[in-house]
């Protein structure tokens, strides 16, 4: 079966009702996690980003607390998904400072991880890849932003 197109999927769906929608809606969330948390950030979280945010980091303040330190093999495989888990986050939020403040705090936990992440060339790649990312998205925010976010980029850095 051949997926159909965003456009086409939105033309079909201007065409039926508040009540078949919502039955789409729910039978979407019994087929995936990543719907599921789509749908719950949306629903209940969009409209308070700062404590969305703060969740998040909590998530992954406990994620780097749980990696097994005993290779710089598993630390490298446990942070690579936790990375992935706080892209994840970011997709469902879209918002460039949202993506900015989340991919910062990860940053500064992978700095402060010990054993230190210098002694890893693929951890070291994976935070200079890290950072370079975030300088991209921090040259098309807001001034005020671009000053707050670079005092806390520099932070990290130095």
């Amino acid at each position: 079966m051949k997926a159909a197109s965003v456009s086409e999927i939105k033309k079909e769906l201007n065409t039926h009702s508040q009540k078949e929608l919502l039955e789409i809606c729910l039978r979407l969330s019994k087929f995936k996690k990543e719907n599921k948390e789509l749908l719950t950030y949306l629903l209940y979280e969009a409209s308070d980003e700062s404590s969305y945010i703060s969740g998040v980091k909590e998530e992954i303040t406990e994620q780097f607390k749980l990696i097994n330190t005993s290779s710089y093999y598993f630390i490298k495989k446990s942070t690579r998904k936790i990375l992935r888990n706080t892209k994840k986050y970011i997709r469902y939020s879209k918002k460039k400072e949202t993506e900015v403040d989340l991919l910062i705090y990860f940053c500064a936990q992978l700095k402060n991880m010990n054993p230190p992440m210098e002694r890893s060339t693929a951890l070291h790649n994976i935070f200079l890849r890290q950072i370079e990312s975030i300088k991209k998205t921090i040259s098309t925010l807001h001034e005020d932003l671009q000053y707050d976010f670079g005092a806390e980029l520099h932070e990290i850095t130095k």
